[in-house]
């Protein structure tokens, strides 16, 4: 009796009955908790099998039972060509043939080279595609022509008459770019292929970029090590591209189509206003008709036209405008066979919309006030659309819309839900997690019926079993002003019994989200480890969603638009004012950290003005948003021109302000927030007299990794907070 006393005592304390093993630093970066997942799935065209790529090998399984159907592409025994292993690969519209990647080399985030090779799964034999590496191959429908990017032209190679023709002759470095985006549109658009055939193969389309009048932003690079690069042993090189900061000239984009018998190019008549983008193109089931799709660069305004490759004639066949932005889900289009489907927030939340190639509204998909944050997809047979919403800011689920607009729940269990779909829409594997359990993965009919677990990360769950993992704990409260902001917090034993320094973290960017029933919890993901690892140093951890962060509606994230920092950096004060007031909370002694904007956050909140944080870390921060590029910025923002006082709310600006000790860190190959940022602002704060700790990461760029790298700047921080908050 007296032994269950204690333990309901200890369960309502949130204190765990069983201490087990402290997580360490090397739990936290070593990968050993890392969660399995079902990642880069193809289904195939049957709709029955998927492909994935193992071991080099890719190999085809059953959606039934997840188990292995076959070897569809092994090295060792295929003809012709010798590789290693294959790296990556891309299916033919038909299954028949695939494209192969070796030696892939990262340029940006998402845009990579390789050497490819074209490999007949009939036949068994394996040819290289291209002389040299090249990018963003594509396929034709009929599997019959390959077009794809190299030294910034595009090549079209003829299966049949095994012939590469070169499509383009301008490209150059720096100037022009054909049928890839540059480097801001890849890394705002989240695209790194512009090109595309028609229905029949008949012409191919794509995007060129001018990007001779954008400024050049040079990053100095060492030899450094892991890797090391010998070439700069004992002078810096430099690493230069085209970089279009808030308020200068972006690269000028046209559109072209090239026809494939005739040889002939044209430029298509699409408009694009000055400055304006084309965010995206897409090949619709009528060959006559590519759909492109604009935004002018405040980004308010959205263009869809529907382009003839041969005549050139563009008709605009939808216009979306809003008051101040239109978010970047909404031109990541569903194709359907006689149209489109897309999410638009003009009525608030983020909704679903179909609509005919004519640009005739079809149907709206409303779930209520909830947003929906994906659609996987639409069954060519029924006219049902699947998709994924947000029925609370804290959970997401799997739904399905009927062409009578009637809207079913196929997910079941409370958390987060993701779905993968067959090419036919007959199945999907179920991705579901939440705060305390590692990804499940089910197949199952598209009705929601479970076929078969694929994937159940039973090992790591008792794995974690035996360790000291603390309370995952979600709460809301209200700010001063009346705001309720959700959060969640994990506490150490110890919090029962005397006061608690207190550590928050935040990412606090438009549209973002920390605060998320997934496995995905926590500062760095994985299912906060790292945050369980700073528990055992005897701090609170603690993470708020503030003012612009998304799933409650474009009133509640676009709050912060013209003004980006000042109700963000409110925010975290108010949440730091509301955690001090705990009982188990050392008010004296709560610090605050974030990578990127939420680094940007972090120097806001420590410099607002009331000094609640006692300390701080700030990674990779921008530091005054006209150091950051167009895409982004005049997103939220417009130009510094248009809004100087906007940006004139920066952390730089707010240097005199600065409270509590701070530690700033940034890698110097950083090419999406460039250095810069922290060497101004750190001057800024070496003329305003305060103190600071800097810490720069060799050759390192935004995500700071590679050999040793990661484990000892999470070291820095760790150690950061215990010198400035523990007693």
């Amino acid at each position: 009796m007296k032994k269950t006393l204690i333990l309901s005592i200890l369960i309502m304390l949130g204190v765990s009955a069983f201490a087990g093993t402290p997580f360490t630093l090397e739990d936290a970066v070593s990968g050993n908790f890392r969660a399995e997942r079902q990642m880069f799935v193809t289904s195939l065209p049957d709709g029955e099998h998927y492909a994935c790529l193992v071991k080099g090998k890719v190999l085809s399984y059953n959606y039934k039972n997840g188990k292995q159907s076959g070897v569809l592409f092994d090295p060792a025994v295929a003809k012709g060509d010798k590789i290693e292993r294959a790296e990556s690969f891309v299916m033919s519209p038909s299954g028949k043939k695939m494209l192969i990647a070796t030696e892939i080399k990262y340029i940006y985030r998402r845009s990579f080279t390789a050497v490819w090779y074209i490999y007949d799964c009939s036949t068994n034999i394996l040819a290289r595609l291209s002389a040299e590496p090249c990018q963003s191959p594509v396929w034709s429908n009929d599997g019959n022509k390959v077009a794809y990017v190299r030294g910034n032209n595009i090549f079209l190679y003829d299966l049949t008459a095994a012939k590469e023709t070169q499509v383009t002759f301008d490209g150059k470095r720096n100037e022009i770019i054909n049928g890839i985006p540059d480097w801001v549109n890849e890394e705002e658009f989240g695209f790194s292929c512009s090109l595309c055939f028609n229905a029949d193969g008949t012409q191919l389309c794509w995007i060129k970029y001018d990007e001779s009048n954008v400024r050049t932003y040079d990053l100095q690079l060492y030899k450094g090590l892991k890797p090391a690069n010998e070439d700069y042993a004992d002078y810096p090189g430099y690493y230069s591209y085209k970089y279009p900061k808030a308020g200068y000239d972006n690269a000028k984009v046209t559109a072209w189509s090239y026809d494939v018998k005739l040889g002939v190019t044209r430029e298509l008549q699409v408009p694009v206003e000055a400055d304006g983008y084309i965010c995206r193109l897409f090949q619709t089931s009528d060959a006559s008709n590519v759909l492109f799709v604009t935004l002018n660069r405040h980004q308010d305004k959205m263009c869809v036209y529907a382009t003839n490759p041969v005549t050139a004639v563009a008709k605009l066949i939808m216009k979306e405008e809003v008051d101040k932005y239109i978010p970047e889900v909404a031109y990541n289009f569903v194709m359907t066979d006689k149209g489109f489907v897309m999410i638009s927030d003009r009525d608030n939340f983020r909704h679903i919309y179909r609509y005919s190639m004519d640009g005739k509204l079809l149907q709206k998909v409303c779930p209520e006030n909830m947003d929906v944050t994906a659609v996987y997809g639409v069954d060519s047979k029924t006219g049902d659309i699947y998709y994924q919403a947000a029925p609370t800011p804290m959970t997401r689920h799997i739904y399905v819309a009927h062409r009578n607009s009637k809207i079913e729940r196929l997910s079941v269990k409370e958390g987060t839900n993701s779905a993968t779909f067959s090419a036919t829409m007959k199945y999907y594997f179920n991705t579901w997690s939440d705060c305390n359990t590692p990804y499940i993965c089910t197949s199952n009919t598209n009705k929601g019926k479970i076929l078969s677990t694929i994937i159940d990360n039973k090992a790591l769950c008792d794995k974690l079993s035996q360790y000291d993992m603390p309370q995952k704990e979600f709460f809301s409260f209200t700010t001063s002003e009346g705001v309720v902001l959700n959060g969640w917090m994990m506490r150490p034993s110890c919090s029962s019994s005397h006061k608690c320094p207190v550590i928050m973290h935040q990412y606090s960017g438009p549209s973002s989200q920390q605060v998320l029933d997934s496995w995905r919890f926590g500062s760095m993901g994985e299912g906060a480890i790292y945050d369980a690892y700073l528990c055992s140093l005897g701090f609170i951890v603690v993470t708020v969603d503030g003012r612009g962060t998304g799933c409650r509606g474009a009133e509640f994230e676009k709050c912060t638009y013209l003004n980006l920092g000042v109700l963000e950096s409110k925010d975290q004060v108010e949440a730091a004012l509301w955690l001090a007031k705990l009982d188990y909370v050392d008010a004296d002694h709560i610090g605050i950290w974030g990578w990127s904007y939420g680094g940007f956050n972090t120097l806001m909140s420590m410099s607002e003005g009331r000094d609640v944080f006692y300390a701080g870390v700030a990674i990779a921060p921008p530091t005054n948003w006209k150091f950051y590029d167009t895409v982004y910025t005049e997103r939220f923002m417009r130009t510094p021109q248009e809004n100087p006082d906007g940006y004139a709310e920066n952390p730089i600006a707010r240097a005199a302000k600065l409270h509590g000790k701070l530690l700033l860190c940034h890698g110097t190959a950083d090419d999406n927030v460039h250095p810069q940022n922290s060497y101004e602002y750190s001057e800024a704060l070496v003329q305003a007299d305060k103190d600071f700790r800097e810490l720069l990461y060799t050759n390192r760029n935004h995500s700071i990794f590679g050999g040793n790298t990661r484990k000892h700047l999470l070291r820095q921080v760790a150690q950061h907070f215990v010198d400035a908050l523990k007693k």
